[in-house]
């Protein structure tokens, strides 16, 4: 077996690093997505839209999920949001 080098071990540590990091912000994604779509009223769920789109726009901007996928994400929500009475 050859010897790895140096920056092929750096590199893998960087992914790894990486890797939880965005397992992280996608994970969070989720939550607050579950939380508007389980909010008991109307303005409980708005308000939550509110941080949840903050949080999906935070996490485009770090280029963890593409700008489109995010605002897909937007969409859908907001979609939601229009349909509760």
């Amino acid at each position: 077996m050859a010897k790895k080098s140096k920056s092929v071990l750096k590199r893998v540590r960087q992914a790894e690093k990486r890797r939880l990091r965005n397992k992280h912000y996608k994970s969070l994604i989720k939550t607050m997505i579950k939380k508007v779509k389980s909010a008991q009223t109307k303005e409980e769920a708005e308000e939550l839209y509110k941080k949840a789109v903050s949080v999906i726009d935070k996490v485009a901007s770090k280029g963890i999920i593409h700008k489109n996928n995010a605002a897909r994400k937007k969409s859908r929500l907001a979609k939601y949001l229009a349909k509760l009475q």
